[in-house]
């Protein structure tokens, strides 16, 4: 077969999406072509999208998709048999997205790389040189035992978008990868009908690739002059590597079911800071972290202070996402944590060059979920492989996403030499069966990952008991120091009373469901904002330099993420649309009715989805995502009547200002209704962290 052959990209976007447009073979999916008419609604049915063809697509340019890649042609130099590698980065460019601690155990990048000490411009330059662990009161800074996994002899204090950043430069310019930064992934491409059997023995739709999203939508699904397709990459095997709470991936984990037999996946914001610090407080390859104040002791998380390369401190607080009172502030936590004695200490004389915030997963080894899809799998934080008794997660991402690459190595070649699947037939829905990546999951629980998560399985849920901070301490340390994980228990994640009926699906979030009714708490009073150490938000968000282009659809979409599913994907029943627009708000779905891809029955369902979102979090819970966000996204506000048509409740409706998300998933994950799935925006946009 002709394959169109795309040139590796720079690691900066692509100059222009349509260049890279030219370069593939344009096929129909759909048959009827689209006119480009300013303003005319936006047709799924009518589109011609350009098609690639490829070997494996691997969706998101993180440690985890990145080692997958490299992995993959380091196999087809071993063993002689080309291979397409294709990844793709929601990103402006590789790192841009990527926000950790971090302190970075460099076991997989031995195994990946092992002369990585070699080469001259790694950003691995600053060796972990002290670990202590400290407990915070509120004027207070007290010594407490480290457990021995939070030691840190031979492991490295980095940036990890730098990290990233260089990793991308391997696997371009030493093994061939192509990466596309820009180019975000949108929806699972499934089979035309079922073809698979999935892990339950269902028959099902199999993942046959992506669609990256449109370019040129109005923020009411009307197409601008500008207006391009999304792209479909079809690929033999698709490898989500997203990241926490990834967007494919968790409509992945619905469509297939994938954590029916795992406990859910519990999270928590980790909000992070880089300062340049006055010398005589910098002390390079320092590693601090800290419990206690300014957390209650009802509160899982802690702080940290790592002392970086060339003078630079990076400090932040994690918290878990399933705190009680919805009257939080993480963002205010951090702040206020930096009015502590010790931290006004390092700070002052200081300049703060970096903000970011990002979830990362907790539910470690018994929240794992079917690691392994029909045409595809889950890598690294994607599946949930962070050790967070090591508060490390990076050398388990690079890992799985290198038993993932062998595993898809093996499935490729197997598929080669099926005659079958050679050729693609008139239409372009590849023949054969899908790919079988089952051995990936197999590879994983014969792995050393499995066991760096299984020792310390149940350290994060001791902290879940009533006995609370204290009681998760206590047996965190017997467990940590003597048993090591030998014991013939697991522990559960805590669910609250209403479990049952909060959590009708795999996506629905744990920790949304332990958020208590506003009637049980208070108001917490933070204290005022200190320049520069302690600043508003916004002030912080600009540190960012996060950007989305204007007047495009709202990738925040007030819709459960099964429902969101169905209606994207056409699973409603028999002759059932494709409503794009589900969840981007009234006006959006309104004009979605206008090409028939929406009824006047799904514009007042957008309406009332709308209104009960208002009642609920506003009535029971004081409006939580105004606090909880950490980039100032949502906003209820005061609207005279009742009338308007994105619906309201009491006098308030809802205000996404998606202009300022930085793509951390925490309302996707903490919202008490569930009904926000974080979706994709226009490639490109969001933040551009450097130094994170």
């Amino acid at each position: 077969m002709l394959r169109a052959k795309a040139t590796t990209t720079s690691r900066a976007l692509l100059p222009a999406r349509h260049q890279l447009l030219k370069k593939f073979r344009a096929r129909t999916i759909r048959t009827s072509a689209v006119r480009l008419n300013g303003g005319a609604p936006f047709d799924p049915k009518a589109i011609e999208r350009a098609e690639d063809e490829v070997d494996v697509c691997i969706v998101g340019g993180g440690p985890a998709g990145l080692s997958a890649a490299i992995r993959l042609k380091q196999l087809e130099r071993e063993k002689g048999n080309e291979i397409r590698v294709v990844v793709l980065e929601k990103g402006s460019e590789i790192g841009s997205h990527v926000l950790s601690g971090a302190v970075i155990e460099p076991r997989a990048l031995d195994e990946l790389i092992p002369e990585w000490r070699t080469m001259a411009d790694h950003p691995l330059t600053q060796p972990a040189t002290s670990s202590k662990m400290l407990f915070l009161t509120k004027n207070m800074s007290l010594p407490i035992p480290h457990p021995p996994q939070m030691g840190n002899k031979g492991n490295y204090i980095v940036s990890l978008s730098q990290f990233t950043r260089w990793l991308a430069q391997v696997a371009e310019n030493e093994y061939g990868v192509e990466i596309y930064p820009g180019f975000a992934g949108a929806q699972l491409l499934l089979s035309d009908s079922p073809d698979a059997t999935d892990n339950w023995g269902r028959k099902v739709r199999s993942v046959r690739g992506v669609v990256t999203n449109e370019v040129g939508l109005t923020k009411e699904f009307r197409m601008k002059g500008s207006f391009e397709p999304g792209m479909a990459f079809r690929a033999k095997v698709t490898l989500l590597a997203e990241g926490a709470h990834g967007s494919l991936a968790k409509q992945a984990i619905q469509h297939y079911d994938l954590r029916r037999e795992a406990e859910p996946q519990t999270y928590a914001i980790g909000l992070k800071e880089v300062w340049r610090v006055d010398p005589s407080q910098y002390n390079a390859g320092t590693v601090q972290h800290f419990l206690g104040w300014p957390l209650d002791s009802q509160t899982y998380g802690g702080g940290w202070v790592y002392h970086m390369d060339d003078g630079l401190v990076s400090l932040g607080l994690v918290v878990a996402l399933d705190y009680k009172n919805p009257y939080m502030s993480p963002y205010r936590e951090l702040q206020k944590m930096k009015h502590h004695p010790f931290f006004r200490a390092l700070l002052e004389g200081g300049e703060r060059v970096g903000y970011g915030a990002r979830v990362l997963t907790e539910g470690g080894y018994q929240s794992l979920p079917k690691l392994a899809f029909p045409g595809g799998a889950l890598l690294g934080c994607s599946a949930g492989v962070v050790n967070i008794a090591k508060i490390k997660g990076t050398h388990n991402a690079m890992k799985s996403g290198m038993l993932a690459a062998e595993s898809a190595w093996e499935a490729v070649q197997a598929k080669a030499k099926n005659a079958e699947a050679a050729e693609a037939e008139e239409g372009g829905e590849t023949t054969g069966p899908p790919t079988d990546m089952t051995g990936y999951d197999t590879a994983f629980h014969n792995s050393w990952v499995r066991d760096d998560l299984y020792e310390v399985r149940n350290l994060r849920p001791s902290f879940g008991t009533q006995l609370g901070i204290w009681g998760g301490i206590v047996y965190s340390g017997i467990d940590s120091l003597l048993l090591k994980g030998r014991v013939p228990w697991t522990f559960k994640h805590h669910r609250p009373a209403n479990a049952a009926d909060a959590m009708t699906d795999g996506t629905s979030s744990l920790d949304s469901a332990l958020t208590e009714r506003a009637e049980k708490h208070s108001p917490i009073e933070y204290p005022p904002f200190e320049p520069p150490l302690s600043t508003d938000l916004m002030t912080s968000v600009a540190l960012t330099g996060t950007n989305h282009a204007e007047d495009q659809p709202v990738h925040l979409r007030v819709v459960k993420t099964r429902d969101f599913v169905r209606a994207t994907q056409g699973l409603n029943g028999d002759g059932a649309t494709v409503n794009a627009a589900v969840g981007a708000g009234v006006g959006a779905v309104r004009a979605e009715a206008e090409v028939g891809a929406a009824t006047e029955a799904d514009v007042e369902e957008e309406r009332r989805r709308r209104e009960e979102h208002v009642r609920v979090n506003v009535g029971e819970y004081a409006g939580l995502l105004e606090r909880a966000c950490p980039a100032g996204v949502y906003e209820y506000v005061d609207v005279e009547g009742e009338g308007s048509s994105e619906g309201t409740w009491n006098g308030k409706k809802l205000v996404i200002n998606s202009q300022n998300c930085i793509h951390c998933k925490l309302c996707d994950i903490k919202v008490p209704t569930q009904d926000i799935t974080w979706t994709v925006p226009e490639g490109s946009g969001g933040p551009k962290y450097t130094v994170t």
